[in-house]
């Protein structure tokens, strides 16, 4: 379910992702108002868990759930012994089609270059399934490049957008899509992110 396959952190033998590591502090800038009255966060699709790493000391009254499919947990149990906080959660598995729902009590979710990656027919059962369990005021924050009105945002996501097809990945989807896919979800904003990516902000009303 994470974005492209890893390489590896030299210095700390861990798997590393340059794009995790270029985007965490955007990111997180952005978590820290929308996920400040979260009690807890599931992430899917830890990936290779530097996000994890990076976004749990910060929020520090919530949290942070990873989780994502089983052949990356070795990855993520790495990087939380690498570096272990009180609030940061071992990885649950979760396969979107496959899995049911992996955790109770959850108020917030968070997912990072996941869509893209995923079938069309995953990403709606994700958007259905996060508008199904989270409870009235919970918030989804979804990271990640994307269309909007049947448009690419830069030529440089409609390259990308052809190369994924071509691997066989979903490929970019549309903003519009995704509304429809999770109704119940209201979009509260689409903030502007560096490397032509945005965050939705996603409110359960």
């Amino acid at each position: 379910m994470a974005g492209a396959k890893p390489g590896v952190n030299r210095v700390a033998g861990l798997p590393f992702s340059q794009a995790c590591e270029n985007n965490k502090q955007p990111i997180l800038a952005h978590l820290q108002v929308h996920f400040a009255d979260c009690q807890q966060v599931l992430e899917i699709g830890s990936g290779t868990g530097q996000h994890a790493c990076h976004f749990a000391p910060a929020l520090p009254h919530l949290v942070w759930q990873t989780s994502d499919q089983p052949h990356y947990h070795e990855g993520i149990r790495a990087w939380l012994t690498a570096y272990p906080r009180d609030n940061l959660r071992q990885p649950l598995s979760f396969t979107v089609g496959q899995d049911p729902w992996p955790a109770p009590g959850i108020d917030g979710v968070f997912s990072a270059n996941t869509a893209h990656i995923m079938q069309p027919d995953e990403v709606n059962v994700l958007m259905q399934m996060i508008a199904c369990h989270l409870p009235a005021n919970g918030v989804f924050c979804q990271y990640g490049p994307f269309c909007f009105d049947g448009q690419y945002s830069s030529d440089s996501n409609r390259a990308f957008d052809q190369q994924l097809r071509s691997q066989g990945y979903g490929g970019v989807r549309d903003v519009e899509e995704l509304q429809a896919w999770g109704a119940g979800l209201q979009l509260q904003e689409v903030l502007a992110l560096p490397a032509n990516n945005h965050l939705l902000v996603w409110r359960k009303p």
